[in-house]
């Protein structure tokens, strides 16, 4: 597949979530709340669990999935994909003006 300017696909983007579990839960609490997670999570989503943190602030269970975009963030984002189109058109026109100049290196005859 080529890549065309200007031209855009209709592929849905995904967004990395994270949900994080303090050290301080029960095992019994952490059990139920990762079912509850596993139970409710989206299709394909690609879910990790991590260990983060250190001695000094602390570690936590990190989990990690991907979901679909919500309507509020695909708007938020339309807002600058509108700029990103603009702002390409104007640094395709530059160039096209650049490929235009005559390039002359100093010391070096002309052919």
């Amino acid at each position: 597949m080529q890549y065309k300017p200007g031209v855009t696909s209709a592929v849905p983007r995904r967004v990395k979530d994270f949900i994080d579990i303090s050290e301080y839960t029960s095992l019994s609490d952490l059990i139920r709340y990762l079912e509850t997670i596993r139970d409710n999570l989206p299709p394909e989503h690609e879910a990790e669990l991590k260990i983060r943190g250190d001695d000094v602030f602390g570690r936590r269970l990190t989990i990690t999935y991907f979901r679909e975009q919500t309507a509020e963030e695909l708007e938020i984002e339309s807002r600058y994909n509108g700029a990103t189109k603009a702002g390409d058109a104007d640094i395709e026109e530059l160039r096209h003006k650049l490929d235009d100049v005559p390039l002359r290196r100093e010391g070096i005859p002309k052919v």
